[in-house]
């Protein structure tokens, strides 16, 4: 059966989190791989593809809608001034957007870890069963606190019973209720109507609803999810790190059976909208962030860390920190090399120790290779630029632009004072500062001509290690001579 499309996802995200222990940040936009709680659920539900995305918001609601507006323009944010319980979240949403003909999927927004597949069978397991409500359900290991699925002869849903509640035989269940539901959205707003708040917290809770429609003689279903670790949710920072392994093992574990090599899965994160493309090696202590391309075979590592940056094929990056780069076919990088925004570096070129680029276009095959700084500059092709040079390209009050030709020979220790451009073919003199343009060809010396004061150190340094070595040396120069 063709799964159809939901008229609704409703993601319950209005809780304060209490036991995240955080004073700043909403319980659902604290982030593992790459986007924060929320993303990971509406991610899943987007595998859906509802007619509505509907996140009910509470706890931070500013920073949670300010959030929603960057990652989900479509989602529609209703607010839940008081948390009065799942049932409420649910009915104030009907109450805000209006009814909901067909099927509505309630999830929460801080399960990461769920799949979009996982609901996909549970939104088929419902229209399926023709079930009025379906349960996500799972198996797990130690099912104490959690409420029980008690199964009918048929398998449908008879109950949900809570642990205080169980009796010993319901306590020995060891399939449990996620908090997760599909519902018939026409049945499920006649029974929210009819949800009491005869309990001990005085909340409406969903729950109700599933004994409501089986008290009206509806069916009640659940489709036990197969791994039950990506059902549990995130409460406090402790199993906010567990599901970030959780979620980097998975991640891994796919590029890996694409074709990836990593070397030590233990010490490499990469988040999920990264894409790397067969042969790609990641060597260990190595993490990538963001929209971060590798392409096949570059080689990554180790210790790196890679955020909105593009490699090209069979580039090789060690031991650098890059940012939204560029890196182009063959190039290498590194070690100890810092790539900031707007870094472009073309087929072949060569980014060496210690060195920092910014704003910066650099040519097939030229080399940067130690100890500078290219700061908003352009370099040609074939060219070189020596140890210990920086390109000076702010005033104070504003930035400038260097443009450096083609085969070019920079030499070491220079001071590229922008605005400036060096011809094609130029050369420069070592321990110079560069302030005019360099013709095609030229030779740019730019350096005071080199002074000796002969025995200043024995005069004005008298009785030092550097004067008596200086006069040994003297001495001895005249016993050679003679």
């Amino acid at each position: 059966m063709t799964m159809s499309r939901p008229a609704a996802v409703i993601v319950l995200a209005a809780g304060e989190g209490t036991r995240m222990k955080s004073r700043t940040t909403p319980k659902v936009l604290h982030e593992l791989g790459g986007r924060s709680l929320v993303g990971h659920v509406l991610a899943a539900a987007r595998d859906l593809r509802p007619e509505r995305l509907v996140v009910v918001v509470g706890h931070g609601r500013d920073k949670v809608v300010e959030h929603l507006a960057q990652i989900a323009p479509d989602a529609v944010a209703v607010t839940q001034e008081q948390q009065n319980g799942t049932g409420h979240a649910v009915r104030i949403v009907l109450e805000a957007v209006g009814a909901l003909t067909g099927t509505v999927v309630v999830t929460n927004g801080d399960h990461p870890l769920l799949r979009g597949e996982t609901l996909a069978e549970l939104v088929r397991t419902h229209e399926t069963e023709g079930n009025a409500v379906t349960v996500l359900s799972t198996e797990i290991p130690d099912p104490t606190g959690y409420g029980r699925i008690v199964r009918g002869p048929g398998g449908e849903v008879a109950g949900i019973v809570e642990h205080k509640d169980a009796g010993p035989d319901e306590r020995a269940i060891r399939e449990i209720n996620v908090g997760m539901y599909v519902f018939d959205g026409k049945l499920l707003a006649d029974a929210l109507g009819r949800v009491t708040t005869d309990n001990a917290s005085g909340e409406e809770y969903l729950t109700d609803v599933v004994g409501i429609l089986r008290e009206d003689g509806h069916r009640a279903g659940a489709y036990k999810a197969a791994d039950w670790i990506e059902t549990q949710g995130v409460n406090d920072r402790v199993q906010l790190a567990q599901a970030r392994r959780q979620l980097n093992d998975r991640v891994l574990e796919a590029h890996m059976r694409a074709g990836v090599t990593i070397v030590d899965p233990l010490s490499t994160w990469v988040d999920v909208q990264v894409t790397l493309e067969p042969d790609v090696v990641i060597e260990p202590g190595t993490q990538l962030h963001g929209a971060t391309h590798v392409s096949a075979g570059a080689r990554i590592g180790p210790n790196c860390t890679l955020t909105d940056t593009s490699v090209g094929e069979d580039a090789v990056v060690v031991n650098a920190v890059c940012v939204s780069a560029e890196i182009g076919p063959e190039v290498s990088v590194g070690p100890f090399a810092y790539l900031r925004p707007g870094t472009r570096l073309a087929r072949k070129a060569k980014i060496g120790t210690y060195v920092e680029t910014k704003n910066a276009v650099v040519g097939e095959g030229t080399k940067v290779p130690h100890l500078t700084y290219v700061g908003d500059a352009e370099i040609g092709e074939g060219s070189n630029i020596g140890a210990a040079c920086v390109f000076v390209n702010y005033d104070g009050v504003t930035k400038s632009r260097s443009v450096v030709g083609d085969h070019v020979k920079v030499g070491s220790d220079n001071m590229i004072v922008a605005p400036v451009t060096i011809g094609d073919g130029a050369y420069t003199a070592a321990g110079s500062v560069i302030t005019n343009d360099v013709p095609p060809g030229a030779m740019a010396v730019a350096r005071a001509r080199q002074r000796n004061v002969e025995g200043w150190v024995e005069r004005r340094r008298a009785g030092t290690p550097s004067a008596e070595a200086a006069q040994r040396a003297r001495e001895q120069d005249g016993q050679d001579s003679e």
